[in-house]
C-alpha cells in the first residue's frame, strides 16, 4: 500500500514548478508527497510556498523545505495537492479521516488547480463510507438529533491517545455519519445547512481537476 501511495505522490511532483504557491492537504499520502517534494526542492533549488491545512502538514512542510505562507498572503494558491478516503468515478471525494476537512475544503475551493492523490483502492463506483462532519461542541446534541433522522448510524469520533472526543485543529468535534450518498452536491449543501455544522467531508467533483491513482507498478493521471 505504501508503494502505491509513493507512486501517486511521485507522479504529482510533475505539477510542481519553481515559485509555485501550493495548497497542502493532510494525510499519509500527502506526507509522502512532502518528503519527495523536499528532495526535489533540495536537488533543483526550487522555491515552493505552501499553505498547510493542518498542524500535521504544517510541520511536514517545514521539514521538507517548503516556505509556509497563508491565505492572507496568497488567497488563490496555484495548485493544491491533497489525499482522499474515497473517490468515485465522477471525481466526487469523501475526505476527513484525519479530521482536517474544513481547512482542506477552504484551500481546495480557493486553489486554481486541485490534484487528489491516492492509492487505487480508494477509487470506487460509489461513495459509501461514513461522512465526517465537523460540529461546534456547543451544538453537538442538536446536530446529532437532526442527523439521526436522516442517517443509518451517527457516531462521535473518539480519540485514541486521549480521553474523550477527537478535537479538530479548529477546536470542534467530528461526527461520523453513515447514510445513503446519491446526490453529492445537494447532500453536502443540506448537511452544511444544519445549524452547528461547520463543514462536512463531501467534496463535489466540481472542486477537483485531476486524480492521481497509484499502484505497485506506477501511477495514472485522470482528468475530467
Amino acid at each position: 500500500m505504501s508503494e502505491a501511495k509513493a507512486n501517486a505522490a511521485k507522479e504529482a511532483l510533475r505539477f510542481i514548478e519553481d515559485g509555485v504557491v501550493l495548497g497542502i492537504g493532510s494525510g499519509t499520502t500527502v506526507e509522502i508527497f512532502l518528503e519527495l517534494l523536499g528532495e526535489k526542492i533540495r536537488n533543483e533549488g526550487l522555491n515552493v510556498y505552501g499553505i498547510p491545512t493542518s498542524y500535521q502538514s504544517h510541520i511536514a512542510a517545514i521539514k521538507s523545505g517548503v516556505r509556509v505562507v497563508d491565505l492572507f498572503q496568497y488567497p488563490e494558491p496555484d495548485v493544491c495537492v491533497d489525499g482522499a478516503d474515497q473517490i468515485d468515478y465522477n471525481f466526487n471525494c469523501l475526505k476527513g479521516g484525519g479530521a482536517a476537512l474544513m481547512r482542506e475544503k477552504i484551500v481546495i475551493s480557493a486553489s486554481k488547480k486541485v490534484i487528489i492523490i491516492a492509492d487505487e483502492t480508494k477509487y470506487s463506483s460509489k461513495l459509501d463510507k461514513a461522512i465526517p462532519i465537523e460540529v461546534l461542541p456547543f451544538a453537538y446534541a442538536c446536530v446529532v438529533n437532526r442527523l439521526y433522522k436522516i442517517a443509518k448510524k451517527v457516531e462521535l469520533r473518539i480519540a485514541e491517545k486521549k480521553l474523550g472526543p477527537v478535537i479538530t485543529d479548529n477546536g470542534n468535534f467530528i461526527v461520523d455519519c453513515l447514510m445513503e450518498i446519491d446526490d453529492v452536491e445537494n447532500l453536502e449543501r443540506d448537511l452544511n445547512a444544519i445549524p452547528g455544522v461547520v463543514e462536512n467531508g463531501l467534496f463535489p467533483s466540481k472542486l477537483i481537476d485531476f486524480v492521481v491513482l497509484g499502484n505497485e507498478n506506477g501511477a495514472k493521471v485522470l482528468q475530467k
